[in-house]
């Protein structure tokens, strides 16, 4: 259950994110408000995941890469962004971190 939660949180930190880009330094109204919420429903998801057992490096680690993942997949498919093969390689190499963390803390 605590992942359902997390995914959640990256989901409003991905979207909070990407309104932050739209929001044009807070000057468009709607993308603005779409920044204030999604961040305070993420960290609050988050710390919903953490009240149900999960270990905080777990939870910030998987958040993070994934965040950095899909908004730097949103910007280069929908915001004109661009995204090298070395970009690329950098957020597999996160993931890959991310994954190891994972998998070495499990008994």
């Amino acid at each position: 259950m605590p992942w359902l939660w997390l995914t959640g949180a990256i989901i409003a930190e991905v979207t909070a994110t990407t309104s932050l880009k739209l929001s044009e330094g807070f000057t468009r109204t709607i993308p603005s408000i779409v920044v204030v919420v999604g961040y305070g429903a993420a960290f609050w998801l988050l710390s919903q995941s953490l009240v149900r057992g999960m270990d905080l490096g777990i939870a910030y680690g998987v958040w993070a890469a994934f965040g950095v993942a899909l908004v730097a997949t949103i910007g280069a498919v929908f915001l004109g962004e661009s995204l090298t093969w070395i970009q690329v390689c950098g957020i597999a190499l996160v993931i890959a971190g991310v994954m190891a963390l994972e998998m070495g803390g499990q008994r």
